[in-house]
């Protein structure tokens, strides 16, 4: 992070003032919700990210700044709706909004990050940059429903999974890629090789994500480690890991995940030593390595560079953070 850091440190902190004009509501809860969430140590990997790819396209104007914070205010609004789906009480290793405050009021100011992020999006000015977003929010929204039809499904495939993964999570960085080229005004080409490159990077991300979920202590993570499993949620560790099971083994995972009355400590580490045991670690690590070497194939149609030289390294440290 720290090659990105260097460059674009500057570009951030105008962002995160941005954070602070685009809350403005005449509702003091809004802000205040608003202001704990994007406060709560966030790594900006979406703002990061849309501020590098408009670098590389060597755009240096303000839109990289607004539109860094609308990708980071539309990831926030996901937060508050999925930590209400899933019941979540910790986020980033604080207190979930949704405990604070309670489920209707982190519902209602996720809608109006949403909301906000649509006019920001409009007051941009560009056409293809709203297009881009709102297909982009379209499509997580579709991810959510997918991933909650699947909930304790056991016959979950990995190309299944994988396609949640996209719409989930990695269709956002996508997304912040792709608007940082538009801004640019490049070639085609090299448009979708930006918006390739944040596909691969956020599976990685997501797929280490899933993987902490299972290795990482509650304290590293920032959130309740289990909590996918607790939830019925089969992800790459668990996924291959049931390929590779015995059916008695088989029988121990689908008494756990559907169980209704809440997940146990030693149930946790029982599946979480049969995923170990049948290579789900080391499988999801691979999975996402291969996504980053991805990422550099996609990279290849940009000179050589310290703007493009930082996003491959964004890129590694995804695939090897332990939080």
């Amino acid at each position: 992070m720290q090659a990105a850091l260097e460059l674009i440190g500057n570009d951030l902190r105008l962002v995160e003032e941005q954070f602070r004009k685009d809350l403005a509501s005449d509702v003091p809860l809004i802000r205040k919700v608003g202001e704990y969430v994007l406060s709560s140590g966030g790594k900006r990997i979406r703002p990061i990210m849309l501020l590098l790819a408009a670098r590389l396209c060597n755009y240096t104007g303000p839109q990289a700044i607004s539109l860094a914070s609308v990708v980071e205010f539309i990831h926030t609004a996901t937060l508050l709706h999925d930590d209400v789906v899933d019941s979540a009480t910790l986020r980033r290793g604080q207190a979930s909004a949704n405990t604070l405050w309670g489920n209707e009021a982190s519902v209602l100011i996720g809608d109006f990050l949403f909301s906000k992020s649509f006019s920001l999006m409009v007051a941009a000015g560009s056409l293809d940059v709203l297009r881009v977003l709102s297909q982009a929010t379209t499509v997580i929204a579709e991810g959510e429903v997918q991933q909650l039809l699947y909930t304790g499904d056991l016959n979950l495939t990995e190309e299944n999974y994988i396609g949640v993964v996209r719409a989930k999570t990695a269709v956002l960085l996508s997304a912040a890629c792709q608007c940082g080229a538009i801004l640019g005004d490049v070639p085609p080409a090299q448009e979708q090789a930006l918006a390739e490159f944040g596909m691969e990077l956020g599976i990685a991300f997501q797929l280490m994500d899933d993987l902490l979920d299972y290795t990482a202590s509650e304290a590293e993570f920032g959130k309740s480690i289990g909590h996918d499993l607790d939830e019925g949620k089969l992800t790459l560790p668990l996924i291959h890991a049931l390929r590779q099971c015995s059916p008695q083994e088989h029988d121990q995972i689908a008494s756990v995940v559907h169980k209704e009355d809440g997940l146990t400590p030693d149930e946790f580490v029982r599946v979480a030593e049969l995923t170990r045991r049948h290579g789900g670690i080391d499988y999801t690590i691979a999975r996402a390595r291969s996504c980053v070497e991805a990422c550099h194939r996609h990279l290849a149609v940009f000179p050589d560079g310290a703007c493009k030289q930082a996003l491959l390294e964004l890129a590694e440290y995804v695939v090897t953070r332990n939080r």
